[in-house]
C-alpha cells in the first residue's frame, strides 16, 4: 500500500485501518511534517516497527535512514530535513501457530 495520507480529515481512520496491515506500506511526506508523521505511525503501528526514511531519491544528495520507527524519531528529532520524503513502514508480522500449520495468529 502506498498513500499520501490525509493531513487532517480522515487521517486518524486511514492510519487505524492500516494497523493490521501486513504488506509493506510506503508514504509519501513533506520534510516538515516528517517526525511528526513518525511519532503517528510510532502510535497506532507500535515504536518497535521496522521502517525506513528516504530523501532525495535517485538524487545527488540521496539520503538512507532505517531502524524501528522510536530510533527514527530520535535521529530526525536532531536533523534539518529538506527534500522529498519516502517512509517505508513494514507490514504487522503474523506469526504462524505451529510449524506445519498455514493459519496466522496476531
Amino acid at each position: 500500500d502506498f498513500c499520501f495520507l490525509p493531513q487532517k480529515k480522515g487521517r486518524h481512520t486511514r492510519l487505524t485501518n492500516l494497523t493490521a496491515e501486513d504488506r509493506t506500506m510506503i508514504f509519501y511526506e513533506s520534510p516538515f511534517r516528517l517526525v511528526k508523521s513518525l511519532e503517528e505511525f510510532a502510535e497506532y503501528f507500535g515504536k518497535d516497527r521496522k521502517a525506513s526514511v528516504s530523501r532525495e531519491l535517485s538524487k545527488m544528495f540521496e539520503e538512507n535512514a532505517h531502524g524501528t520507527l522510536e530510533e527514527l524519531i530520535l535521529h530526525f528529532l536532531q536533523k534539518n530535513v529538506k527534500g522529498e520524503i519516502v517512509i517505508v513502514v513494514e507490514g504487522k508480522v503474523r506469526k504462524k501457530k505451529d510449524k506445519d500449520a498455514d493459519e496466522y495468529v496476531e
